[in-house]
């Protein structure tokens, strides 16, 4: 039920509370301000469970379909020029996760990975316009054989600070499987061919894994 990337921080978190509720239980003997103080060590504690949670998804595999790589809400479908890769217009999705979401990245499609680029830079928060050229971030491209080539993009926002990426190139990868992991609030880009038809709109919410996205039509 939990990510890898999530171990080290739960066991962490975990003995900190243990530590601050035995603290508070010899220390503190207003059980007006004992209790209270207990329930927000726990609270924490949760929090951090469930931001680290890794549900099982089922993904409907579909080599004519773009699925979401992260859960979330669209806050960008649009034409854009991407400058990194395609050098040309494409259309662009993004997905905002907030710290309460899931924060598990999944392959959208099928295929090899042709590119996957780190690049360092700011920490604006995951829905400014700029931030998927200036933040932190990873693009991975992957080639589908029907598909063509599907570019998305890791964005890291104010708060997160980590982005974990698993894709390297040429790797085969199985469309909704475990691509990485972005610790706190982020956003997720995905450029498809201006052609594809988008089967989501602006403010809709997605799960990672199951909601397509785009689909190309036969």
């Amino acid at each position: 039920m939990f990510h890898k990337e999530g171990f080290k921080t739960i066991l962490i978190t975990g003995l900190i509370v243990v530590a601050g509720i035995l603290i508070t239980d010899h220390f503190v003997s207003n059980i007006w301000i004992q209790k209270p103080l207990m329930i927000l060590f726990l609270l924490f504690f949760l929090l951090i469970l469930q931001f680290f949670r890794d549900p099982n998804r089922k993904t409907a595999l579909n080599d004519l379909h773009v699925i979401a790589p992260a859960d979330g809400k669209v806050v960008v479908i649009e034409d854009v020029e991407e400058k990194e890769y395609f050098k040309g217009k494409r259309k662009q999705i993004s997905i905002f996760m907030s710290p309460l979401n899931v924060h598990v990245t999944r392959y959208p499609v099928s295929g090899v990975v042709k590119y996957s680029k780190y690049h360092p830079g700011k920490y604006l928060v995951a829905w400014h316009p700029k931030s998927s050229e200036d933040n932190e971030r990873t693009s991975i491209v992957v080639e589908n054989k029907t598909l063509g080539e599907v570019m998305y993009r890791q964005v890291a926002g104010a708060v997160a600070r980590r982005i974990v990426n698993y894709a390297s190139v040429g790797q085969q990868v199985v469309q909704g499987t475990d691509a990485g992991f972005i610790k706190f609030g982020s956003r997720l880009d995905i450029f498809v061919p201006l052609d594809f038809e988008i089967r989501v709109g602006l403010n809709e919410s997605v799960r990672g894994g199951e909601t397509v996205i785009a689909l190309k039509n036969d």
